[in-house]
């Protein structure tokens, strides 16, 4: 055999290097296009906004601007039968090819020229199909095609397969504006795509490559066909037993798309605004609660009077976190006022704001919950205040004046720990109550004379769940909020005294028996209807009423709010939980027990004009009002005294240090006490009259 030339070796040489030139510029050029015309990747980020609950249950969903209904969907958070068909039916080699599969090119051409020219299939892999969904066309062309075919390559050399496929759960069309399956497993069956079944995965493996021709509620029986066509190449495959698969093919298709998840409209849309930029916003809310509760409320609303609305809110009162608002009987029931959320509306609170009246007449030791009180006709410098029923009851218990919700005792109470005094406290629970423009607070404002939000109200109700100290309630979008407030509310003992008599009050008649605490109220005139209660833990809150404050006769706390309040509760499904013990040292007396200027409040003389021969009321000179005191340590818990000095009264003096009386009187204006501890105190010194003045003061150990 004769060997080649040097010459010939030489130009084969030659060759080879300008071959391999040539390949090495052409894939270049090829890797510079690629760089240069990318994948328009970024038009799969224009996605639906979320707003989903504290286990990251969806809650609400809002269309694109392009008014597509379009859910991101990762693999893992679907059925791994739809996944395992889906490949099968569509691209078998997914896994395999680089974005084009020739062999399925090649039995789409066979099939164009053995059907006379006509498509059977189009050979497009998932990968294909993708670049179709970002870059759409509407021709069907070789051009269009190979135009896929180059942007398929584009792609894989970008994204992980998972992360194709990933893609093409999110974008593939299901008919109308619904794109994606997770979008379409909520529009065709009302449920997350991981709980398909076999029959409704079938469906959505059909669905994409005809969505408007095989769209359930419009073309019922070319669905129908096109699922069980699915389901029959899945047994012919071997992939599913027959068995299962006779079971699919009789399974209903819908008839029509389902609502997408609506929940807690009004906090979606607020917490939407506070945070533009977010996709997805988480809440504290709870699915599950909410659903209930607004299910509730739609019950609700068939049995109102035309025009009325009701709204609810019900927190985690140890933390603060609202695990259910419901602003309306709806959004969309504009006959109702829908669109506004009457849990942040601010209307008259009637006599739910009671409690904190009788707990300030607790703090100062004004009266104990055995302390007789008058209910009768009483005139306060011209306010002259009745009682629901216009009756009047005579003596009665402190206790039983809370659980009546009796409103001329309360005004005596209030007019005794003033009114400024008693908005200064519900501020620290986050309240500020709006008052009339122009209104200096008055005894008014105890039964209802100013207006308070129904969050505000809830807000200011955990603290009887937690000593007196509110929560800061919070949805969970707000940035940075507080969850405690500096100061609280009542004091221990004052709270548990209160939260103790309204576990007392009797449940309305026909309601659930659940062991909660509440208190109603009816603002004047009829306009609004209010119940808060609580357990050991949680809080809830409702209102009933006209969005528009318009009269409502007949329209109570007691008759109208109160079953509401049960029977949300009840619906609810929380585990009850006990209320506290009493606090330490705590006693709880009976009349007999007390002492006798305790037995019945008698209001202070303070302003009475002097006679001659009558002293002046006694007055705590120190420690002052408000003052924080360090006392040394003595070991074991012991403190040194603190020296009480008084001014006027008569003799003798005892001192009540935290609603406990000391045993012996003194005829001393200096007192000695020994506190046990650390910690905010209220000091109260009553004389041989009956007169009586209080400080509060905070004990620091040293």
């Amino acid at each position: 055999m004769k060997r080649p030339s040097a010459a010939r070796w030489k130009r084969l040489a030659g060759i080879s290097l300008s071959g391999l030139v040539l390949i090495g510029l052409g894939a270049i050029a090829l890797v510079r296009a690629d760089r240069a015309f990318p994948p328009p990747l970024e038009a799969a980020s224009d996605l639906s906004r979320e707003v989903v609950d504290r286990n990251d249950q969806l809650l609400r969903a809002y269309t694109t601007p392009q008014g597509l209904w379009r859910l991101p969907m990762s693999l893992d958070a679907v059925d791994p039968d739809y996944i395992n068909m889906l490949l099968a039916y569509e691209d078998r080699r997914f896994r395999d090819h680089w974005g084009v599969d020739p062999l399925a090119l090649l039995r789409a051409a066979v099939q164009f020229v053995v059907n006379g020219g006509r498509i059977v299939s189009g050979g497009s892999t998932i990968t294909m199909q993708v670049a179709r969904l970002i870059e759409p066309r509407s021709e069907r062309s070789l051009s269009a095609k190979l135009r896929q075919m180059v942007r398929a390559l584009q792609i894989e050399r970008r994204l992980s397969k998972d992360e194709i496929l990933s893609l093409y759960l999110t974008l593939a069309p299901y008919g109308g504006n619904i794109e994606g399956v997770r979008a379409a497993s909520l529009a065709w069956f009302g449920k997350e795509p991981r709980k398909l079944t076999l029959g409704q995965s079938a469906l959505l493996v059909a669905l994409p490559q005809a969505p408007e021709v095989r769209r359930p509620d419009r073309q019922h029986a070319q669905a129908r066909q096109a699922r069980d066509r699915v389901l029959r190449r899945m047994q012919e495959s071997g992939l599913i037993p027959e068995s299962e698969i006779a079971r699919a093919s009789a399974s209903a298709v819908p008839r029509g798309r389902r609502a997408m998840p609506d929940l807690a409209a009004h906090t979606a849309d607020t917490a939407l605004k506070s945070m533009p930029e977010a996709r997805v916003i988480k809440l504290t809310l709870e699915q599950t609660i909410q659903a209930r509760l607004e299910d509730l409320a739609r019950e609700t609303a068939a049995r109102l009077g035309p025009k009325q609305s009701l709204a609810m809110v019900l927190a985690d009162g140890r933390n603060g976190e609202i695990l259910a608002s419901v602003g309306s009987t709806g959004h969309l029931d504009a006959g109702r006022a829908g669109a506004i959320d009457m849990s942040r509306a601010i209307r008259s609170p009637g006599s739910t704001l009671k409690p904190f009246i009788y707990g300030l007449a607790f703090e100062d030791a004004l009266v104990d919950p055995a302390t007789l009180i008058d209910d009768s006709p009483a005139d306060f410098s011209g306010y002259r205040p009745r009682n629901f029923d216009r009756g009047f009851m005579g003596e009665v218990s402190v206790s039983e004046a809370l659980q009546l919700s009796l409103n001329v005792p309360a005004v005596r109470l209030l007019e005794a720990v003033g009114p400024q005094r008693f908005l200064a406290r519900l501020r620290r629970g986050g309240a500020d109550l709006q008052l009339p423009p122009g209104g200096a607070p008055g005894l008014a404002i105890g039964l209802g004379g100013a207006g308070v939000s129904l969050r505000d109200l809830v807000q200011l109700y955990t603290a009887f769940i937690n000593d007196g100290a509110a929560r800061v309630l919070h949805d969970g979008f707000e940035d940075g909020v507080k969850t405690t407030f500096e100061h609280p509310v009542l004091d221990a003992r004052a709270n548990w005294r209160v939260s103790n008599i309204l576990s007392g009050v009797d449940a309305p008649q026909g309601a659930p028996r659940i062991a909660i605490a509440y208190k109603t109220g009816t603002s004047y005139g009829y306009r609004d209807a209010w119940a808060v209660g609580f357990d050991g833990r949680h809080v809830l809150g409702v209102w009933v009423g006209r969005p528009d404050a318009a009269p409502l006769p007949g329209l109570s706390g007691l008759t109208t709010a109160a079953p509401l309040l049960f029977e949300a509760f009840a619906r609810s499904d929380l585990a009850p939980v006990k209320f506290a013990a009493p606090p330490r040292g705590l006693v709880v007396r009976s009349r007999s027990q007390l002492p006798f200027a305790l037995r019945k409040f008698a209001p202070g003389q303070d302003a009475a004009p002097l006679m001659a021969g009558v002293s002046l009321p006694p007055r705590i000179v120190y420690p002052p009002q408000g003052a924080r005191v360090a006392l040394t340590s003595r070991g074991a818990g012991q403190l040194t005294p603190l020296v009480i000095k008084l001014q006027g009264g008569a003799a003798p003096y005892r001192l009540i240090a935290n609603g406990e009386p000391l045993a012996k009187a003194s005829r001393r204006r200096v007192l000695n006490w020994t506190p046990d501890g650390a910690g905010a105190s209220t000091l109260t010194v009553m004389d041989a009259e009956g007169r009586a003045a209080s400080v509060s003061v905070f004990i620091d150990a040293d």
